[in-house]
């Protein structure tokens, strides 16, 4: 079987792909971290190197390749990770993740939260300035954040957003109509100026390290500089183009050729081929990657079927023949980075075991099998890897699997919007919040695109996201992934290793438990 595999996969690597993270809103991977203040669950060992002994020099210019296609230049609007981690250079909210996954104060200078969780105090940082040079105001940040709430909908954590005040010029109170201590992450979203309003969309400005200069779709997005940035001595380089490359082969040929700089996700074999002129960086994309499961397509609608298909899948296979052993295996819909919350007892839920497979299959009367489609977006090789794997796993239980690549603003609109689709092989994330990784699994919520409806799952995940108490929280949220795991919600298989590509002459290159290519802290050496 795994001789067979290896062929098979061999083959399909020669063909042209996107080796771009295919997700739909948040994260990767981060450093090896020391304590941080206040957010021990989302800290992350790696093996890539944490400290630099090199001396920065201040300008420069840098091509990163990226896949993806930007979905909006409105932070608003945009719904694709890969448009994040570009406009992670741009814009700033209240407050910013860092690399430690901490939120560290941006726009405000410092806050507060009442222990009840319910009223969230900011004070306006001292001379911080739009890229357009003129002052960011308190009108400006109730703007934002009430403009945020009212895209998001309802449905969403802003659901609860009472009201926002601003009691003198440098304070900005905000007011929920219950307790939340989870809300200070939702409140990373961008400060902007309520005076460029008709220029959201084409003319961007924010109050990041980085200015808009030019986007051309489908080509490029390019950034320079901004001298009025409040953080000292930050960025280092003048300018950054994030040039869109849609195929890995010639994403590797550019680098190759020194016409890239920096390019991430890459699969094991393609970062053994650049032995010269780069550092491979090594770690965590900090997504869930899993085949998830439409719980309305008739054979999943029983647990027993979606607990075989679990069986059938060989991760360990998956993991090995795509990452040479390096992602962590996964058995339920959250990341291990948020190692106080993550429940490590769900991994071994499940093994590769067709015999059990086999038998649970029976039992719900598809001794036979069935016929499935497993829809792929085009927009990351691991996940073309994946479906071939599992294509053989199903195959040895009866299933007969066949895949459907499909473009990926495609995919978001018949998988993730429409849910018109069977299983799907994708990769998925979250904020620094850890109910926004579960809460895609509600029966009520809009981006509940695997159609799960668990009545104890609900009741469980509403209580961990309301509860004020960290303990209870923690308990509570370990035990709706075990709910997740046990019923089988879909199949959880990864969180992928991430391979980054960086020229040899420059350094800092940091990675981060949310989507977030920063360039403001990489530098050429002296």
């Amino acid at each position: 079987m795994k001789k067979r595999m290896k062929k098979i996969l061999l083959s399909m690597l020669t063909l042209t792909v996107t080796a771009a993270l295919c997700a739909c809103s948040g994260g990767k991977g981060s450093e090896s971290f020391a304590d941080g203040n206040d957010s021990e669950e989302t800290k992350t060992a790696v093996s890539a190197e944490t400290e630099s002994s090199s001396t920065p020099k201040k300008g420069g210019e840098v091509t990163v390749g990226i896949a993806q296609d930007l979905d909006s230049l409105d932070p608003h609007k945009m719904a694709y990770a890969g448009t994040r981690e570009v406009l992670f250079n741009v814009f700033e909210g209240l407050v910013k993740p860092d690399s430690n996954g901490d939120l560290a104060p941006a726009v405000a200078s410092d806050y507060q939260m009442t222990d009840d969780g319910k009223v969230y105090t900011f004070t306006l940082r001292d001379g911080i300035t739009f890229h357009d040079g003129t002052p960011v105001t308190v009108e400006d940040v109730k703007y934002s954040i009430e403009r945020y709430a009212e895209i998001q909908g309802g449905d969403s954590a802003f659901s609860i957003l009472e009201s926002v005040e601003t009691p003198d010029d440098s304070t900005v109170v905000v007011n929920l109509s219950e307790g939340n201590t989870e809300f200070l992450a939702s409140l990373t979203l961008a400060i902007l100026p309520e005076s460029n309003e008709a220029n959201f969309d084409t003319r961007p400005i924010g109050t990041g390290p980085f200015k808009f200069v030019s986007f051309t779709p489908g080509q490029s997005f390019v950034v320079e500089a901004y001298d009025g940035y409040w953080k000292e001595d930050c960025p280092y380089l003048d300018k950054v183009t994030f040039q869109i490359v849609a195929d890995a082969d010639t994403a590797l040929t550019q680098l190759q050729a020194g016409t890239l700089d920096i390019y991430q996700y890459l699969t094991y074999d393609q970062a053994a081929t650049l032995t010269d002129g780069f550092n491979v960086l090594e770690g965590s994309v900090n997504y869930v990657q899993g085949m998830f499961l439409n719980n309305d397509f008739e054979p999943f609608q029983d647990a027993r079927v979606r607990q075989a298909v679990c069986y059938a899948v060989d991760r360990d296979m998956i993991n090995d023949f795509l990452f040479g052993g390096k992602s962590h295996v996964i058995g339920t819909h959250m990341i291990p980075s948020f190692k106080k919350y993550y429940n490590e007892e769900t991994e071994s839920v499940y093994t590769h075991d067709v015999e059990k497979a086999k038998a649970l299959l029976a039992e719900a009367g598809y001794e036979n099998g069935f016929e499935l489609t497993i829809t792929v977006p085009n927009n990351y090789a691991p996940h073309a890897g994946t479906a071939q794997i599992i294509v053989e796993n199903l195959k040895e239980v009866g299933i007969t699997a066949t895949i459907d690549t499909v473009e990926f603003s495609t995919w978001y609109d018949e998988v993730y919007t429409q849910r018109n689709y069977e299983a799907s092989i994708v990769a998925v994330d979250g904020t620094l919040a850890p109910g926004s990784w579960m809460t895609r699994n509600a029966s009520d919520d809009p981006n509940n695109f695997t159609n799960y409806d668990n009545a104890e799952f609900d009741d469980v995940f509403s209580r961990a996201l309301t509860s004020t108490d960290d303990a209870e929280k923690t308990a509570l949220y370990k035990e709706a992934q075990m709910i997740l795991a046990t019923d089988a919600a879909s199949v959880y298989i990864q969180d992928p290793a991430n391979l980054v590509a960086v020229n040899d002459e420059l350094d800092g290159y940091v990675f981060y438990p949310i989507s977030a290519q920063d360039m403001s802290v990489v530098y050429f050496k002296q």
